[in-house]
């Protein structure tokens, strides 16, 4: 249940109250735990938050998994069950009316087990799971987690569902991966997507701690920010969910505080037994100046820290500190003058955003290696480089909560998908109700936070219905279609629309938005340009020739492949991989023809390097698939921003780009692209470079020299040079400007570094390489 409080005189204060229980008590499980293979013969330490393979990994057991053809050299690892365990010294129960075991994350399949009986079972990755351990606690106790192989799981369920096939069975034989992933709630791209390899991990890949209560306890807080347009007046929803363990109701005061909106308000509650939840409505004075959110570039971040306090009968006290922000959002869909069709567009605080940025990929195969300092500097990377919104795309994870934090404090708007992609799913009643538990559970942990401005409940899979990517017989669509709706519309939609209302909801990307729902969820043609948004790749057309591009009203998705630079590959690869031709080559490669495709779509426009040193060949040809990426991608995108103002036949107004993909999940070829921070500035070649007359190799060469922790390249040059290369090796770091066409005699490049480094460590590193060096 919940009720909405109103803002009343306190009927008694804390000093009347007498004795004080011990407040909530908590122990986290992080650390070492013991490890061990399902026949036992494997037994090492492993750290939690963590997987088995990165266990493996620092034990020395394995090499880099990312090494050469490692990722099917183990395998063995993920077919294999493991088993965390350990011991802990726990509470005393006696003093608490209930112990709760509580994991925020677990991957994926598990048994859990505490002083040898079972408490509970996890099959979702992104669910939280709360088990009551109360009465089976001791003071030395010892706790199992055995997991199952996610992928005999998933195939195990495949098995079970006999009365239709739920396609995709398998991901394509490139990519090298497991099957009927569909069939389990975990990281779609753990099986292999067509730029990552399959490593299916088992771990405890969050927190796990033990909580000890009574009377009550504080599980979500969410702030909502309300503004009524016709007063003119924000108002701030506050909701909090408890766990109540009382046998009775709980009488007691809320006391909300916001120091820079001077606002002290207290109210009166009372919570019922079993799961309760309250929402405060505080009003925020007209006569207050309130700062709005604003995304990257339209304003400032301004949030405004707040402290509630509850204080329940008998002197029980809870604090939540959080920071709270105002800002509002709308996607407008709409009928445009001299179009068929609606708009597609973001409103924030009532003025229209060109949305402009990329999409987002897991940072690792292993979670645990995704540092907060990793989502600083390649959050940080996206703002310096001008974009102001990301995808958090639909077949990887719902990132950690500082993901999020940095996205508030940068300004950088979050297109949420829902983790389901390129695959049909099943709607059996126990893949619902986890699904349903992992929907309830991700909207209430992240709906605070202003960066996210959109929930979408899938990535494709209306396209891939209405285009038929499966090969379903038309007399047995009609099961699908059913599917499709119990799933985003009668599940998730609801859900959504139940927890939050403070943000919009699509069932797909790419959709026709409106169309879609009045066409009964499912368009004919989820890619028609007139209506929401679109995904479009096409690796065979000029990229330079802009005609070939949709003219959507959004692009949440296009891209081009490319190589990394060979110092990235030179860790993960030995001496006879370096080659374009080499087994290590096709290996990598996770998408079909791709490295054909560079190939076809650099020689439009620059000579192919013919170089006879083999190694330098591999380099050069590296470099110009980044080249020529670089330069689709720029032609692509500025096509989209051109059509932000037009309307040319009834197509035009669109009013975003998000081009796949901003990083990285290993070292290999993909659509990944991120270089430079300053604008505007561009250039326009009169022809292909291949047919230019006139350009002669320069003569190249650096100077380094620092300012405090900062590093300047003057770079020198002899004649007009295209695409100047800075590259420092495995230095980590990134330039301010990189791949540049350079028309002075001198240009100034800084190099960002991401650890403390000297200039000799910068100067042996450091290579300069131009478009005229490869011929």
């Amino acid at each position: 249940m919940w009720r909405l409080l109103l803002l009343l005189a306190a009927p008694w204060g804390p000093g009347t109250l007498a004795g004080s229980p011990p407040g909530p008590a908590a122990r986290s499980l992080r650390g070492s735990w013991r490890l061990a293979s399902g026949n036992g013969s494997v037994v090492l330490s492993g750290a939690v938050p963590g997987c088995v393979h990165t266990a493996l990994l620092r034990q020395g057991l394995i090499q880099d998994p990312y090494y050469r053809s490692n990722d099917l050299a183990y395998k063995w690892i993920s077919l294999d069950n493991w088993t965390y365990s350990r011991t802990f010294k726990a509470f005393d129960a006696r003093k608490w009316q209930k112990v709760n075991l509580v994991f925020e994350g677990i991957d994926t399949v598990a048994q859990i087990l505490v002083n040898n009986v079972t408490v509970g079972r996890t099959d979702n990755m992104f669910n939280r799971y709360s088990f009551d351990i109360t009465s089976v606690i001791k003071e030395d106790s010892f706790i199992e987690v055995r997991f199952l192989s996610a992928i005999s799981y998933a195939a195990q369920r495949s098995r079970s569902h006999r009365a239709y096939r739920v396609p995709p069975q398998c991901p394509p034989p490139v990519q090298k991966g497991e099957c009927h992933v569909n069939f389990i709630r975990k990281e779609q791209c753990s099986f292999s997507w067509d730029w990552g390899p399959s490593f299916p991990t088992q771990g405890i890949w969050k927190d796990v701690r033990i909580e000890a209560y009574n009377i009550c306890h504080l599980i979500y807080f969410t702030l909502t920010p309300i503004y009524v347009k016709s007063a003119q007046q924000w108002s701030l929803e506050i909701e909090s969910v408890f766990d109540v363990v009382s046998s009775k109701p709980v009488v007691g005061l809320v006391t909300v505080n916001i120091p820079k909106l001077q606002i002290q308000q207290t109210y009166t509650t009372e919570l019922h037994p079993g799961e309760d939840r309250i929402v405060l409505l505080v009003n925020i004075s007209k006569s207050a100046t309130v700062q709005k959110w604003w995304p990257n570039g339209h304003g400032n971040q301004t949030g405004y820290d707040m402290t509630t306090t509850f204080i329940m009968e008998a002197g029980y006290k809870i604090e939540k500190f959080s920071k709270a922000y105002f800002r509002t959002v709308e996607l407008v869909e709409e009928p445009i003058p001299g179009s068929p069709g609606l708009s597609f567009y973001f409103r924030i605080n009532g003025h229209p955003i060109f949305i402009k940025g990329s999409n987002w990929i897991p940072a690792d195969s292993f979670q645990d290696r995704v540092s907060s300092d990793v989502l600083k500097i390649i959050l940080q990377s996206t703002v310096d480089a001008n974009m102001n919104a990301l995808r958090v795309w639909g077949g990887g994870v719902y990132e950690q909560d500082e993901f999020y934090d940095i996205c508030d404090e940068l300004g950088i708007m979050i297109w949420q998908d829902f983790m389901f992609a390129c695959a049909l799913y099943p709607t059996d009643q126990n893949f619902l109700k986890s699904v349903r538990a992992e929907i309830t559970h991700q909207v209430k942990r992240l709906k605070s936070h202003p960066s996210i401005i959109l929930w979408s409940g899938n990535n494709e899979n209306e396209a891939a219905i209405a285009g038929n990517w499966f090969f379903i017989p038309h007399a047995e669509m009609k099961v699908y279609f059913k599917d499709y709706v119990t799933l985003y519309v009668k599940n998730i939609q609801e859900i959504v629309l139940a927890e939050d209302k403070s943000r919009p909801y699509i069932t797909s990307s790419p959709t026709n938005g409106m169309e879609s729902v009045k066409e009964g969820w499912i368009s004919q043609n989820p890619y028609d340009t007139h209506y929401g948004d679109t995904h479009f790749y096409d690796y065979l057309s000029d990229c330079w020739d802009w005609t070939v591009y949709p003219k959507t009203r959004f692009a949440s998705e296009y891209g081009f492949q490319s190589w990394p630079s060979f110092s990235t590959l030179e860790k993960v690869s030995s001496t006879e991989d370096w080659s374009f031709t080499s087994n290590f080559s096709f290996h990598r490669q996770h998408h079909a023809s791709g490295n054909d495709q560079m190939l076809h779509q650099a020689g439009l426009h620059f000579k192919l390097p013919q170089n006879t040193d083999p190694l330098q060949l591999f380099k050069d040809t590296i470099y110009l698939t980044q080249v020529m990426q670089a330069q689709c991608i720029k032609a692509e995108t500025e096509f989209y921003r051109r059509s932000q103002s037009e309307i040319i036949n009834g197509e035009g107004h669109t009013m975003g780009a998000l081009y796949w993909q901003l990083n990285d999940i290993w070292q290999a070829p993909s659509w990944a692209s991120l270089g430079e921070l300053y604008s505007p500035s561009n250039y326009h070649f009169l022809s292909s470079l291949k047919d230019a007359v006139g350009l002669e190799k320069a003569q190249l060469s650096a100077t380094i020299s620092q300012q405090g922790d900062l590093y300047t390249f003057i770079v020198r040059t002899t004649a007009v040079t295209p695409f100047v290369w800075l590259d420092v090796g495995n230095i980590p770091g990134r330039f301010h400007d990189n791949g540049f066409l350079m028309t002075e005699k001198r240009k100034a490049v800084v190099f960002y570094p991401w650890e403390p480094i000297s200039i000799k460590e910068l100067e042996k590193s450091f290579r300069l390489t131009s478009l005229m060096d490869i011929y």
